[in-house]
């Protein structure tokens, strides 16, 4: 069940100590990257990746202090770069091995990014309502992001205030075009990788619309403020 495995999930990143690098087991980052692209059809491009210095994992951006070490793009051009090639996608993580996996938004998927208590409180109701869900992540920074079809980016302010909310009072956010997630098993520095709280399935290859979601996700976003 999606609500069991996301608090299996939230467990595991919890119980990591800090300034420890969580080894991933599975596939690299390359199989996982050609497969994202072959099975799901999903453009991927390579990000940024941590390199050791003096002892210390950094972001290879050079800023000591940046926000998403090893996960945020490494060209400014990144969207072009994007692709949904699995011969394209292997060749780039030759080149880099150690490459974060960015998905960009706005594509073949939209994404609805709350904080994780109210994710957790949302895919409890969702497991009640029968709702059918889409991928959905979970971020070291405590953030869950739920797969959707595109064009949700435009319609969810208006949806949410449908529902007798304002956009802004509710930490619920919408990533379109020119937006991009980082999936697993990509790392943000020593805080943790991003994991799967309901992993891509062929049961799930099928998208759930952004008005199917936004009642339980902003009622959750609601309870959670």
């Amino acid at each position: 069940m999606p609500g069991t495995e996301a608090v299996q999930t939230a467990g595991r990143t919890a119980g990591r100590t800090a300034g420890q690098i969580p080894t991933q087991r599975g596939e690299s980052l390359l199989d996982t990257a050609v497969r994202y692209a072959e099975e799901r059809h999903w453009d991927v491009f390579p990000g940024t990746w941590l390199e050791a210095v003096d002892g210390v994992h950094r972001c290879s951006c050079g800023d000591a202090a940046c926000a998403a070490p090893g996960a945020h793009p490494a060209r400014e051009d990144w969207a072009t770069q994007a692709t949904g090639s699995a011969t394209v996608a292997r060749r780039m993580w030759q080149q880099r091995p150690t490459a974060s996996i960015l998905l960009p938004t706005g594509r073949t998927f939209d994404a609805i990014s709350v904080p994780e208590t109210a994710g957790f409180l949302a895919l409890a109701r969702m497991e009640r309502m029968a709702v059918t869900l889409g991928p959905v992540t979970l971020t070291p920074d405590r953030r869950m992001e739920f797969f959707v079809l595109p064009g949700a980016a435009a319609k969810v302010p208006g949806l949410v205030r449908k529902l007798g909310w304002s956009p802004a009072s509710l930490d619920l956010v919408t990533l379109g075009e020119g937006a991009y997630l980082a999936v697993p098993p990509t790392r943000f520095g020593s805080r943790g990788a991003v994991q799967w709280a309901c992993r891509p399935t062929a049961a799930n290859r099928w998208l759930p619309d952004a008005e199917e979601l936004i009642s339980p996700l902003a009622y959750a976003c609601g309870r959670d403020r």
